[in-house]
């Protein structure tokens, strides 16, 4: 195994955490899979069940232990730490609001916003969950679901979904409020897997009735900055 921070002992520690996290493994197994000594294969492995990193199955093979839960509850969520700028960018440079939806089962929830300072607004606020039945967040968080499903009483259907998917940007005008439109585009992690979508919203009197091409270029711009960030 090649050095990769320059400190053996911590490579080696994660390369048997690494392999453990892919599936339970005994000893011998882990030897197999990591090329270690022995010795040093059960050295690390119990060092590490000692910080509750890894734990032992009732086989007695090596899994992931539960600290490793509360220490990731504990890091910066990498989303919304780069959210914050994104969204201000894209408010300043559309000169309407701009959110970061995320799904949760049925809804969809404002996770970061950046409200326009001035004139009549679409305000919503962070924490504000939204069914996934309208509006062009929604649209985004479903077509790249990989369910196929439409949630009851949807005002779209699976034509607007593929529509997204191959624009790569959603739209909508008064479909989940009276007067007020907007503009959406995916988020997506490193896996390629969309996790967010990220809005610009406002009336339909300044957005207008076709507010895709206007507003495209700049959400897919921020969705691609904030795709790039995690």
């Amino acid at each position: 195994m090649g050095q990769l921070s320059g400190v053996g002992v911590l490579d080696k520690a994660v390369l048997v955490l690494e392999s453990a996290a892919r599936s339970p493994l005994a000893l011998p197994e882990l030897v197999a899979v990591t090329g270690l000594p022995r010795a040093t294969a059960h050295r690390l492995a119990v060092a590490l069940e000692t910080h509750r990193l890894l734990v032992r199955d009732a086989g007695g093979r090596w899994a992931p232990g539960p600290r490793l839960g509360e220490l990731a509850q504990s890091a910066p969520d990498p989303l919304l730490a780069a959210a914050g700028p994104v969204l201000a960018r894209l408010r300043d440079r559309s000169g309407e609001s701009a959110q970061l939806y995320r799904r949760d089962g049925s809804e969809r929830v404002c996770v970061a916003a950046a409200e326009r300072a001035t004139g009549l607004r679409t305000s919503v606020a962070p924490g504000t969950r939204l069914p996934l039945t309208a509006g062009s967040g929604a649209q985004v968080l479903l077509a790249w679901s990989g369910t196929g499903e439409l949630p009851a009483g949807a005002r779209f259907g699976a034509r607007t979904l593929a529509e997204v998917r191959r624009r790569g940007w959603a739209y909508s005008v008064a479909q989940r409020e009276a007067g007020v439109a907007s503009v959406s585009a995916p988020v997506h992690d490193r896996a390629g897997e969309v996790v967010a979508a990220i809005s610009v919203s406002g009336p339909v009197e300044r957005l207008g009735r076709r507010p895709g091409p206007r507003f495209a270029p700049l959400v897919t711009a921020a969705a691609a900055s904030l795709t790039a960030r995690l």
